[in-house]
């Protein structure tokens, strides 16, 4: 099978659309219909349907996309392996990160990376942490950095940075001026929370739980997949949250969020880099994963 033609192929799954996929990489519709009938006329079964004007693949063209996805990688790491031997370094990493390290950490090490090897780019795609892993395991990432951890044995899982949560109120909330509170208080506020999948929101419920508070006496507001959503529902009085201290350092700075103390609990947690166990990481990506390691952390 042509390689032009898996990377067409692959195109019209993730685009969902013959069209779209043409402007992407610059093919008419009727070229990359040709090339979805050579590879169906090849394998003799039919790769995609058409459904509600979204193309989607059929069982065999999901076995297809996903060797098809594996070869592309394949390819790209021989081409930047072959320019690392001519001692340069070049090509495009793709990484994904959860909301957190994908917002507040990793743009500055890019930079920094980026001015030691200017002709790697970075693709960073920023999700749950969840999706990221998925994204991971399925090759369409070469490396993620979550801000939770589970049972996957498929993934490796390094500590690599250290968070801390803060429990936030706005500005005129009769508790921004207590030196703590206990723990049940909480149940006496609406609360908005992270969407499921969310790192922090799994790991507030764990400490949560881990200090006797049973989540369903959370009075939930609003469950939201953004941290600055969050923080500006937050200010707007709809409810608490516990947030990021590194999302909320300028509204701490001006007086329009107040951290809460919480009695007994701290709560830090860990960034974890993943990778997946039976994948080779292209030179570019053992690069800047390096540069990750030896970079003192620019946040405490």
């Amino acid at each position: 099978m042509d390689i032009h033609r898996l990377e067409v192929f692959c195109k019209v799954v993730e685009l969902q659309s013959f069209t779209r996929a043409g402007e992407e990489i610059y093919l008419s519709q009727s070229t990359v219909s040709e090339h979805i009938r050579s590879l169906e006329t090849i394998l003799e079964e039919k790769l995609v349907d058409r459904l509600n004007r979204k193309v989607l693949p059929t069982p065999v063209g999901r076995i297809l996309y996903g060797y098809a996805k594996e070869i592309l990688r394949m390819r790209l790491n021989a081409i930047q392996a072959i320019t690392a031997f001519r001692g340069r370094v070049a090509g495009l990493i793709p990484l994904g990160a959860s909301t957190i390290p994908g917002t507040y950490y990793l743009p500055e090490y890019i930079g920094t990376f980026r001015e030691q090897h200017p002709d790697i780019r970075v693709n960073l795609n920023i999700a749950s942490s969840r999706t990221i892993a998925d994204e991971v395991l399925a090759g369409e990432c070469e490396a993620g950095m979550i801000g939770a951890k589970w049972n996957d044995y498929s993934l490796d899982w390094q500590e690599i940075f250290m968070d801390e949560l803060i429990l936030c109120v706005h500005s005129g909330h009769p508790w921004r001026h207590r030196e703590e509170i206990d723990i049940k208080e909480l149940a006496k506020e609406p609360f908005i929370l992270r969407e499921r999948g969310s790192g922090t929101r799994k790991v507030m419920m764990d400490f949560l739980a881990d200090h006797g508070f049973k989540i369903d006496k959370l009075q939930v507001a609003a469950e939201m997949n953004s941290t600055e959503t969050i923080r500006r529902s937050i200010k707007a009085g709809i409810g608490i949250s516990i947030l990021s201290r590194q999302a909320v350092l300028e509204d701490l700075a001006n007086g329009s969020l107040s951290v809460v103390p919480i009695k007994g609990i701290q709560f830090y947690r860990p960034f974890y880099l993943i990778t997946a166990k039976k994948r080779e990481l292209s030179p570019g990506c053992s690069l800047f994963l390096d540069h990750l390691r030896i970079t003192p952390a620019m946040y405490p």
